[in-house]
């Protein structure tokens, strides 16, 4: 898998990663919500990368996974910076972007600020503004009086927080509701059984993305992970002509 090293950012922030170098384009896998870079799909992309001679960068945003700082601190603009940073310090050209769930919305971010260093998007069960629909009234309410919301955790034991700085900075970043001005190729894949994330918003995605490259992949049988061998194994295919 490859040695874990730490990359600091100017406030001491110390961010873990893993990179293997090798031909391009580079692919940066972004995880999701609460998720981090030992995941089933992460380490398949990586693997596959090794064995192939590409180059490929995984890393835990602050307060996830073994990167120092605490997840309340976390904020969709925050981990955008993070990851910039390390492409910034450890990727020299196109970079193709792996958004997993939250980190299908982290993608779009990252990728605005990558100019023409961007060379393709890949979205799995993609979860943009997920704090808008994927919020009832009342939990909005909370959340903008201050207030920690809890989710039950379908894996595992403790409930998944949302804290309101997080959902304060997602208010602000949210890009369905408008053109998404990037023109790359894109690959989206959704589970038509996720109960995450409705299928529907990959398709909302496909529409609001300027691109006229863009091919979106439904797994009728699959769930919100995509975790199976066959689900990874048709990332990895969709992965491999980009």
């Amino acid at each position: 898998m490859g040695e874990i090293a730490f990359h600091s950012l100017p406030d001491g922030r110390r961010i873990a990663f893993r990179h293997n170098p090798g031909a391009g384009p580079a692919l940066v896998f972004l995880p999701g919500y609460m998720s981090d870079m030992d995941g089933g799909k992460a380490t398949a992309v990586m693997a596959w990368a090794q064995e192939r001679g590409r180059e490929c960068l995984l890393l835990d945003y602050s307060g996830c996974g073994r990167s120092e700082g605490d997840f309340a601190d976390g904020t969709l603009t925050r981990w955008r910076d993070e990851v910039l940073a390390l492409i910034e310090a450890q990727v020299r050209g196109p970079v193709v972007l792996i958004g997993s769930s939250m980190g299908g919305w982290l993608m779009l971010l990252v990728a605005e600020r990558l100019g023409n260093r961007l060379h393709a998007l890949v979205g799995i069960a993609a979860a943009p503004d997920f704090t808008d629909w994927g919020r009832s009234d009342e939990d909005k309410e909370k959340l903008s009086a201050g207030e920690t919301v809890f989710d039950p955790n379908p894996y595992g034991r403790e409930p998944t927080p949302m804290h309101p700085g997080f959902w304060a900075d997602a208010q602000a970043s949210g890009r369905l509701d408008g053109e998404i001005a990037l023109d790359c190729p894109v690959r989206l894949i959704h589970g038509m059984e996720d109960e995450d994330v409705p299928w529907e918003v990959s398709q909302r995605l496909c529409h609001a993305l300027r691109s006229r490259d863009i091919q979106l992949i439904f797994v009728k049988d699959g769930d919100h992970r995509l975790s199976r061998e066959q689900d990874i194994a048709l990332l990895l295919r969709t992965i491999a002509p980009i």
